[in-house]
């Protein structure tokens, strides 16, 4: 069996650190994603869903415990080498697309990719395919403001996924849409998803989306039920 795409071992996050109002988000945190798994993580505002997310993507570091990515251990990283991980290897999606206003739909897909080292013609190409695979092709050439809210995230999505990541982490990535926009959109990150075999950690309130990932953990307290 291949290693899991991500390991998080004994994670403990306390915010405010040995003050009096000190709040501890995480609390002994253990959580295993295999190649091609899709988890959703469910709890309500304020819990610690996107510091959970952020220290798994290397956005910010434990108190305690142990990141392991593609069976590589980011703990101890230097910034450099764990910007570089971020990078490659991992995807991010937001509640709130924050798209590059003054650049097209396809130039903010194929910006990631230059940054990564890849020739401008091959991140155009990857761009092109990635935004026909989510029923946008046609509206590569307009900027954000041009775009709906749902053509906004699928955009988003397209991005998260430029550079061919491992693990995609997604935060309310259809908080911020109707209903019947949220089903599209999540239906088009799924669809990309599952054909390209990636593993995702999706943090949402939607019970009906998270039904429809592989597993549904809850985070209560500090912990993952």
């Amino acid at each position: 069996m291949s290693d899991p795409v991500l390991v998080l071992d004994g994670i403990e996050k306390t915010y405010n650190k040995g003050a009096a109002n000190a709040v501890q988000v995480l609390s002994g945190i253990n959580l295993t994603v295999a190649r091609g798994e899709v988890v959703a993580v469910i709890a309500p505002s304020g819990a610690g869903k996107s510091t959970l997310l952020h220290i798994a993507g290397l956005l910010d570091t434990p108190d305690a415990g142990r990141v392991v990515l593609g069976g590589q251990d980011m703990t101890g990283l230097s910034d450099r080498r764990r910007t570089a991980a971020r990078r490659g290897d991992i995807g991010f999606v937001y509640q709130f697309h924050h798209l590059l206003p003054e650049f097209s739909a396809l130039e903010n897909i194929t910006l990631p990719q230059l940054a990564n080292g890849v020739d401008s013609a091959a991140a155009a190409t990857r761009a092109t395919d990635l935004l026909q695979k989510v029923g946008v092709g046609h509206r590569a050439s307009h900027r954000p403001s041009a775009l709906s809210g749902g053509e906004q995230q699928r955009v988003a999505v397209c991005r998260a996924l430029a550079n061919g990541p491992k693990l995609l982490l997604a935060d309310e990535p259809t908080g911020n849409l109707d209903p019947t926009t949220s089903d599209a959109v999540f239906a088009a990150l799924m669809d990309l998803v599952r054909t390209t075999g990636l593993s995702a950690v999706i943090a949402t309130h939607n019970l009906e989306l998270a039904a429809r990932m592989d597993r549904t953990l809850r985070l209560s307290d500090g912990k993952l039920i």
